[in-house]
């Protein structure tokens, strides 16, 4: 397959543009209808991933809770040293009050329970599984200043943090000297395109790599949700799981037919576009995918070669274009120049949107 190896943020890593998630190992503690993969399945799908050019995979200590970071210790085995291996911590993993959070003593207990469950010596990319309002950024930093430079974690990186937090992270770094993260793990998808107001910017402008989770929108994107019809029971969607948040439902719906008739032109499935789209958005590093079997795999690894034409890539774009908010479309309208280059990718969209938008105001009056 072509897979694609792009730099993750300024580490010097270069990663595959398509990462193995492991959200679908286990199937505990609140994952039973998203989990169901065992040491056995987990270890063919590594395989599988590893095949097609997959250099990273991504799991958390919150998945099954830690039961899918011990069933990836066992089905990578002596690959380990062979990828670059990701996890998570800071979500709440009990009733201790300070079993949760991104304090000094909360994340080092986190990494050393990760290193044990994953049977190594080092992580490779840890991440804040999602921002703590509690605890002060710099406790944050000295702790993972003194995890990176005791050698049990190579890089860190952030998760669903907003674009304020990022930054104000990235400059409490480097004000007090510490350890800067290098990526940031989001949901992104072209349903959901709120990263574009402010993460993917900051993104391009600060040179973070950016992991998407949930690309196919947690199984929303893949063609088993339709307009009038019933979603499988045997899905995620159909079963419960209450994620993502949908803000509008008939939007959603024209995307997903749009997906399946782009995907029918191609003789490839819906999720298939949906990765091959994304992937090579303004600013995305990897795009993180994770299958419970085999044929869902090979799917989604095989949008690493799907190439959209320019039509079929303009139409997605214009669909799912998310609504100028403001001050982007204070900026557009008052016609400013000396534009940011890490907004430009997106303010051009708003301006379309605009034009028309105002276009039609004026045959009304």
């Amino acid at each position: 397959m072509s897979m694609q190896y792009r730099p993750l943020g300024n580490s010097g890593l270069m990663v595959s543009s398509l990462t193995l998630g492991t959200v679908p190992f286990g199937g505990s503690h609140g994952f039973e209808k998203a989990a169901s993969v065992d040491v056995k399945g987990a270890r063919r799908l590594l395989d599988i991933a590893f095949e097609a050019g997959v250099n990273l995979v991504d799991t958390a200590d919150l998945y099954s809770h830690g039961q899918a970071e011990e069933i990836t210790a066992k089905a990578l085995g002596d690959k380990r040293q062979d990828i670059i291996l990701a996890t998570k911590g800071r979500s709440p993993l009990g009733d201790d009050p300070n079993a949760s959070g991104a304090s000094r003593y909360h994340l080092i207990r986190a990494v050393e329970a990760s290193l044990k469950r994953l049977g190594t010596d080092h992580i490779d990319l840890y991440q804040i599984h999602n921002w703590d309002g509690v605890t002060p950024v710099e406790e944050t930093l000295e702790a993972l200043h003194h995890l990176v430079t005791s050698g049990k974690v190579r890089y860190w990186g952030t998760s669903n943090y907003t674009g304020w937090q990022m930054m104000k992270t990235l400059g409490k770094a480097e004000l007090h000297g510490l350890t800067k993260p290098i990526s940031q793990q989001i949901y992104y998808t072209p349903e959901s395109r709120e990263a574009e107001y402010e993460l993917m910017p900051l993104a391009l402008d600060q040179n973070l790599g950016s992991l998407i989770w949930g690309p196919l929108g947690e199984g929303f994107l893949t063609g088993k949700v339709r307009r009038g019809q019933p979603t499988p029971p045997d899905t995620r969607q159909g079963n419960g799981w209450p994620e993502p948040y949908v803000h509008d439902m008939e939007r959603a719906y024209d995307i997903i037919e749009t997906l399946i008739a782009i995907g029918e032109a191609h003789d490839c499935s819906p999720a298939r576009v949906c990765l091959a789209w994304l992937k090579d958005r303004p600013g995305v590093t990897s795009l993180i995918v994770g299958a419970r079997s085999e044929a869902h795999l090979h799917d989604n690894l095989a949008a690493a070669e799907l190439t959209l034409s320019e039509a079929e890539q303009r139409q997605l774009e214009q669909l799912t274009r998310p609504a100028p908010l403001y001050p982007y479309w204070h900026r557009v309208v008052a016609g400013m120049d000396r534009l940011d280059p890490a907004e430009k990718p997106f303010l051009d969209g708003y301006a379309e949107t605009i034009k028309h938008r105002s276009d039609d105001r004026a045959a009304d009056v």
